[in-house]
């Protein structure tokens, strides 16, 4: 007897299951940790102070006219916003078909080109980007965190802090390995400024190296009887002489920098928040424009710290 089979029956069904799956990393660490402001004008701009130098010597005799005034002004600084937009466009028909997984596909490609700039601006964030006052024809650009890190840094041979803060963009030295003397010496440094870091950002290879770092003291489990044991493999604070320090892995940082961060000395400040913006109709389909306007405000670079040049593989 011959049995009817699968492979040979015309009219099945197909089995598409009703969910998209996307493992495109949507986290941006820096982006969620500094601050967020207004911006009014393209050119954003803030002001940074000191406390003169100790002085020891500070000792008035009894009965004298009172010292000359010893002030000084405030130092100004700015940064140019960057416009970062997304469009997309769908056809009149794909909005309006039985689709699996999404029942608008204008809103899914929205909240997709949501996520993607998103991803961009924390990469824009932490690139070796310089500002740019643009032109008619060629955009504005900000001045990324690497290019504002100048006092409290830790390079390798030929490697260069920016000229002009905000400016100048860094100039890579060459690669060395990731060290906890490095580290324990930015902080440092930071910490004479008066600034009190409480990030250590890196990407993945240097996230695992920090984990290795020996410290003072190793952390073990004591297992009992039929228990499960735990190996542990990875740090997230860093117990340093100035306080402790939050290790934070970051996909969209550069795998070469390893960045000491005070949150509370930088922020987002924004001339145009997230906005949409329908185009014109121009046949069957809609068009629509995801726009964001933002600098970066460092409000003071020496609260920050970076070790450059690393191998994570060294």
């Amino acid at each position: 007897m011959s049995t009817f089979k699968t492979n040979a029956a015309v009219g099945l069904r197909e089995d598409l299951t009703d969910m998209i799956y996307d493992i495109s990393p949507t986290e941006t660490p820096f982006m969620s940790s500094v601050g967020k402001t207004k911006a009014t004008a393209t050119f954003h701009e803030w002001q940074t102070d000191s406390l003169a130098a100790v002085n020891t010597g500070n000792a008035a005799v009894e009965g004298d006219d009172a010292s000359s005034a010893t002030l000084a002004p405030t130092t100004r600084l700015g940064n140019y916003t960057q416009i970062v937009q997304k469009t997309i466009s769908v056809s009149g028909t794909l909005d309006v078909v039985n689709k699996a997984g999404r029942k608008s596909e204008k809103a899914y490609q929205l909240a997709k080109a949501s996520a993607e700039l998103k991803r961009d601006m924390e990469a824009i964030c932490l690139s070796n980007q310089a500002r740019a006052a643009g032109s008619s024809s060629v955009a504005r650009k900000l001045g990324s965190v690497l290019s504002w890190i100048k006092t409290n840094t830790s390079k390798g041979t030929g490697g260069a802090d920016p000229t002009t803060i905000g400016a100048s963009a860094r100039t890579d030295g060459t690669v060395r390995a990731f060290t906890e003397a490095q580290l324990k010496d930015v902080i440092a440094k930071v910490f004479d400024q008066g600034g009190s870091p409480k990030i250590l950002m890196v990407g993945s290879g240097l996230k695992q190296k920090a984990s290795t770092f020996a410290g003072i003291a190793g952390q073990r489990f004591n297992v009992t009887g039929m228990k499960p044991s735990t190996i542990i493999g990875a740090a997230d604070i860093y117990v340093s002489d100035f306080g402790n320090v939050s290790i934070v892995p970051n996909r969209f940082m550069r795998a070469r920098d390893a960045l000491v961060l005070d949150p509370e000395y930088a922020a987002l400040a924004y001339l145009r928040p997230f906005v949409t913006n329908e185009l014109a109709k121009t046949g069957d389909s809609e068009k629509t424009q995801l726009l964001a306007e933002f600098t970066l405000e460092m409000r003071n670079e020496a609260a920050h710290g970076g070790v450059f040049d690393l191998d994570a593989a060294l």
